[in-house]
């Protein structure tokens, strides 16, 4: 026989523990409240007494209990699902982006207009930027200290069998941040290279030059590194009479904030300026600060591999862990920005999904824009044909 307290509550044997029909309350049960208070301490014609009134008040308690944990854990699965959407959309585009590259190249001539250029979606150097960091954010977004760990989990740091990473899924952020940017270097190489006229490869190069320098100066640091590293790639450098054409005094001033003489001395003041910037910004825009990411891998990777966990004497190296919190703890405030710039969708997706030459298209396209200059770019040039 069910106590009298479940019969008012609405709840039968097969109901306990309290399920979500338990948790509805109706107007009937409301009404009930009242008898209930009256009946403490004696015996109603429901046989309710003070014991069976704590039973009920018991039972409220586990309810909340339990619609409150059902609360966390609905936030918790919103949380998770969200950060697994963040890696297999990432995924989905790199697949797709390593799918096309494949394919490119098997062609044995010039590739031939593959989309529509990046000048026809956007000719706003600006703008670009501003998408750009959006893609740089949303990507940080989805990376967290636990990554870092992993990262430089290996037992044999000379075993080239081991994956770089330690846990590929724990780190599948992080990597897929990493593939981000070499995507970006090969779209830039591509635009460039893609253009059967001089005069158009030189309008991209300088379209990419005013691009560098708007990533500048929001603090988007990592896309400017991946714009310049692009335009240094030997399929586009060796475009001597193309780059006779543009005006490049503003790329020779961003490569000597990027050069890497004095571990990176140039830009390591700089970033420091945009981290002063940030902390004491009037505006969400100046609060943005997107760091070279692989620098700052092998800054976190050096400092662990390269300073002791302990001190001769057998104390802990706080000043190295001490070290190691600052510069993650310093990413994870950086990363916490919400980007202040209003999202153009059709910029977006082609920066996901338009199609780049791989290493062997670019050189063919390179090489039929400006014709091999030595016996080695020959010889290339004979062989990818």
């Amino acid at each position: 026989m069910q106590p009298a307290w479940l019969l008012l509550w609405g709840v039968n044997n097969d109901q306990w523990p309290p399920c979500a029909a338990a948790q509805r309350e109706d107007r009937s049960t409301l009404r009930y409240n009242a008898t209930l208070l009256n009946s403490l301490g004696r015996k109603s014609a429901f046989g309710l007494t003070s014991e069976t009134f704590a039973q009920y008040i018991t039972y409220r308690h586990i309810q909340a209990y339990w619609k409150t944990m059902n609360q966390v854990l609905q936030k918790l699965n919103q949380k998770l699902a969200l950060m697994s959407q963040g890696e297999d959309s990432v995924v989905r585009l790199s697949l797709t982006a390593s799918s096309i590259s494949d394919k490119l190249a098997t062609f044995k001539a010039k590739p031939p207009p593959i989309q529509k250029d990046m000048l026809a979606i956007c000719n706003d150097p600006y703008t670009l930027a501003q998408q750009l960091t959006h893609v740089e954010l949303e990507h940080l977004g989805h990376i967290g200290p636990e990554e870092f760990v992993q990262a430089f989990v290996q037992k044999d740091p000379l075993d080239t069998t081991q994956p770089c990473f330690g846990d590929q899924k724990k780190t599948s952020n992080l990597e897929a941040y990493v593939r981000w940017f070499n995507r970006l270097c090969y779209l830039v190489a591509t635009e460039i290279c893609m253009p059967a006229k001089k005069k158009q490869r030189a309008q991209v190069i300088e379209f990419f030059i005013d691009v560098a320098r708007e990533c500048f100066n929001i603090g988007n640091f990592n896309s400017l590194m991946a714009i310049i590293s692009g335009m240094n790639m030997s399929p586009v450098s060796r475009l001597k009479k193309t780059w006779g054409k543009a005006k490049t005094a503003k790329f020779f001033i961003l490569e000597h904030q990027m050069d890497p003489t004095g571990n990176f001395y140039n830009y390591r003041t700089a970033l420091r300026g945009a981290a002063h910037r940030s902390q004491t910004a009037n505006s969400s825009r100046e609060r943005i600060v997107i760091p070279f990411f692989s620098l700052l891998i092998k800054d976190i990777y050096f400092l662990n591999e390269g300073c002791a966990n302990r001190l001769p004497n057998g104390h802990v190296n706080f000043e190295k862990f001490v070290e190691l919190a600052r510069q993650v703890g310093e990413f994870m405030t950086w990363k916490q920005v919400e980007c202040p710039f209003e999202q153009d969708r059709t910029i977006l997706h082609y920066l996901h999904t338009a199609p780049i030459f791989s290493e062997d298209g670019l050189y063919l396209a390179s090489y039929e824009s400006e014709s091999p200059e030595n016996q080695v770019e020959k010889d290339r040039w004979k062989a990818l044909r």
